[in-house]
């Protein structure tokens, strides 16, 4: 099932441009950029004492944009995955994405198009309430978000957008029927009876109709710093339409030579339909003590090897 949902998201970024080509294939401007990012600690007999580990992540970021008279087509897929080994316990997973947008704008005047969005964002692998193993929080497409709106889109330039769009549907996917049935991610939960037996299945899918602002920008700093940001607003006409759901992806990239990189990157989420658990230290101990709508942050420095092509 894993293999053919990523085939069809695959296909859907491949042939969504191949019939574009036969027109003129100096319009596309194709490329990526593969970096793989790593650190490693060993400890022999270290007074000080320490614990061995190991991390590393991969990095895929890939476009295909085609412009050519009043039409512009851009698609990018970014694939992240991370782990992390310390001491004797296992390998966990410490980052983990799929990302894919597709955008096609028709020209209106010199720096407005009428555009159509369709957005994607799942993960890989199953994550984990660590250190306990055991519990699953989330899982290949659950959570998985489809959007698709339809609005404006302002660009001067290849390296500005700003995207306006009062029409936008948004769908959470939640593929993991244990998570469904807890109700995670804003899907409706399953209904139990006094004994715990349950009634009905929690619901896999929830949608949502409302209004999306996307902002996207690449600042080249110096020659060899270049910031990117990307900031995505969403609310909900009929539910708790104050409540703005927030994606803002920061990532500040140091070119050290032609193979080796540096980079920060930082990621802030707020949505309030997710629950976030709630932590509290009673007599020494770290105790979950509830869950709530919280903000979300993540942080990366990493250095290591990368390809441009």
């Amino acid at each position: 099932m894993k293999k053919i949902l990523f085939g069809a998201v695959t296909l859907f970024f491949l042939n969504g441009y191949s019939q574009t080509i036969p027109d003129s294939l100096k319009a596309w401007k194709k490329g990526g950029i593969g970096t793989l990012n790593f650190s490693q600690t060993s400890f022999s007999n270290w007074a000080q004492g320490g614990e061995n580990s190991l991390s590393a992540t991969v990095l895929f970021n890939l476009f295909a944009n085609y412009k050519k008279g009043k039409s512009a087509f851009d698609n990018s897929l970014d694939l992240t995955y991370g782990f992390l080994q310390s001491g004797k316990s296992d390998f966990r997973k410490n980052d983990d994405k799929i990302e894919l947008s597709s955008k096609y704008g028709y020209k209106t005047n010199d720096h407005w198009y009428y555009a159509t969005l369709l957005g994607f964002k799942s993960q890989m692998t199953q994550g984990y309430n660590y250190p306990n193993d055991s519990v699953i929080i989330s899982d290949f497409f659950a959570p998985a978000y489809i959007t698709l709106s339809t609005g404006m889109d302002y660009k001067p330039n290849d390296n500005y957008s700003f995207f306006i769009s009062p029409i936008s549907g948004k769908i959470t996917l939640v593929n993991n029927q244990m998570l469904a049935d807890a109700g995670a991610y804003g899907v409706e939960g399953a209904v139990f009876d006094t004994a715990g037996i349950r009634i009905s299945k929690g619901k896999n899918v929830r949608y949502e109709f409302g209004a999306l602002t996307s902002f996207k920008i690449k600042q080249v700093i110096t020659e060899n710093i270049v910031l990117t940001s990307k900031l995505d607003l969403f609310t909900n006409y009929f539910e708790n339409p104050q409540n703005i759901d927030v994606n803002w992806d920061v990532l500040l990239g140091f070119k050290v030579n032609k193979f080796v990189s540096a980079s920060v990157s930082t990621t802030l989420i707020y949505d309030h339909d997710i629950p976030v658990p709630i932590y509290h230290t009673v007599n020494g101990v770290r105790m979950q003590t509830g869950s709530g709508p919280r903000t979300q942050f993540k942080e990366v420095l990493a250095i290591g090897f990368s390809y441009k092509f």
